[in-house]
């Protein structure tokens, strides 16, 4: 039995994330783990309003506040412990980190 972990990396700051990115990669071929990707998501650019007073009943506003959301994933094969580490890691507050772990069969078990 082998688990996939998948970690979607994202952040504002394209530079930190890309950092974090090579250093998961680094660490995957130190240790032998079968890596795939990074792979790249289009950029989300995003907008939020700013309201130039906190009640409701003002319609002022400032401009609106703008920003690229930039997005990483990642696969790993096995080294459930590699995955648990990275997962574990202290990011940087500018990169947020998913992680989902699926649990794959070998072929012909369970089909009886």
């Amino acid at each position: 039995m082998t688990f996939v972990t998948r970690l979607t990396l994202q952040s504002g700051d394209r530079a930190a994330l890309d950092g974090i990115v090579e250093d998961i990669k680094s660490t995957a071929e130190r240790k032998g783990a079968a890596l795939k990707g990074p792979h790249s998501r289009p950029p989300e650019k995003l907008t939020v309003p700013q309201h130039a007073r906190l009640h409701g009943d003002d319609e002022r506003r400032f401009s609106s506040w703008e920003y690229t959301v930039f997005t990483r994933e990642l696969e790993i094969h096995g080294h459930d412990n590699l995955a648990r580490n990275i997962a574990e890691q202290n990011f940087p507050d500018s990169v947020h980190i998913e992680a989902e772990v699926e649990q794959i069969h070998g072929a012909g078990r369970g089909a009886n």
